[in-house]
């Protein structure tokens, strides 16, 4: 391998490394928020989590969104099952770029 290939490959590495280790932000389609106390139960639960580090509910638009701490991740699993135990239904999990800003602008702006 040259040299060239070397460097160019611990590039790759590097930002994949790089992205790995990125905050990120799971978006979920959750049903079963009727109201501000629904949002409230969601939230505490999802802020209990050490990984968590920002949580979003809008009621009107079905949304349940967390940002995690750099470094961290929660599996889908884990979030499926703490929102069925609380009584709501996951239709969707993703993760997506958007920070909870961007996502909270995106909502008003629906």
């Amino acid at each position: 391998m040259n040299i060239r290939t070397f460097a160019a490959a611990l590039s790759l590495c590097a930002l994949s490394v790089g992205q790995t280790w990125a905050a990120q932000t799971i978006r979920m389609q959750v049903d079963g928020l009727v109201c501000a106390f629904c949002g409230s139960a969601i939230e505490k639960k999802l802020r209990a989590n050490a990984a968590t580090d920002d949580v979003l509910v809008s009621l009107e638009h079905k949304i349940v969104a967390l940002s995690l701490k750099d470094g961290q991740d929660l599996a889908d699993d884990v979030l499926r099952k703490q929102i069925t135990d609380a009584g709501y239904l996951v239709k969707s999990i993703e993760r997506v770029p958007d920070t909870l800003d961007s996502l909270r602008a995106g909502l008003k702006a629906r």
